[in-house]
């Protein structure tokens, strides 16, 4: 299953229908996605399901309906185990954007953490979970799907954020500041500080 979001609202990609649910339901081969994301735009969905009995073709399917950007984000520790963060747009988010020609995804994500903060030094340790969500540019709707990695670094020098890329400020966070940051953050955020251990 994977948890796609739309205007910080669930879109369940899935091959298992539950009877018992709240959830608006469409078939992944039949459905104008461009529709459903308009709805949510509009608020007339809250939550709904993508079904496709086999769920090796999901994601396939999806990027055959809508365009597809690639990015690579890092969720970097320093020495004494803080957490880098950014404010971008007035919330709270993690370095991170669009792969380049002829680049690897690790290679993304430490070039991008680098422009969007200054802090460099970077080792990447393990692969974290991909995140999913919808946005829309030049008035058309994309799924960008980012690959995390979690991050290790000993810069101890100046943050310094990229302004052209919407940041007001970076900074290090310990556990008790992010689970305060995370109620001003979005939901794949939150899903991938939870799923990387960060938070419970």
């Amino acid at each position: 299953m994977y948890k796609v979001f739309v205007n910080d609202k669930p879109l369940f990609l899935t091959n298992k229908i539950q009877k018992e649910t709240d959830f608006k339901l469409f078939l992944l081969d039949s459905v104008d996605i461009d529709k459903i994301i308009i709805k949510y735009f509009q608020n007339k969905i809250d939550k709904a399901i993508l079904y496709h009995p086999d769920e090796k073709e999901i994601l396939k399917k999806i990027k055959e309906k809508i365009p597809v950007q690639k990015a690579g984000g890092g969720v970097v520790y320093n020495n004494e185990g803080k957490i880098l963060f950014i404010l971008r747009n007035g919330k709270w988010d993690l370095p991170k954007g669009g792969t380049e020609k002829n680049e690897n995804m690790e290679s993304t994500a430490m070039r991008e953490v680098e422009e969007e903060t200054g802090v460099n030094k970077l080792k990447i340790n393990r692969k974290l979970p991909k995140t999913y969500h919808i946005f829309k540019r030049n008035g058309k709707y994309r799924l960008k799907i980012t690959t995390w990695f979690e991050m290790s670094t000993n810069f101890e020098g100046e943050l310094n954020g990229q302004v052209e890329e919407g940041i007001e400020q970076v900074v290090w966070m310990d556990k008790k500041q992010i689970k305060q940051a995370m109620e001003n953050s979005y939901e794949n955020i939150k899903l991938l500080i939870h799923e990387a251990g960060i938070l419970p």
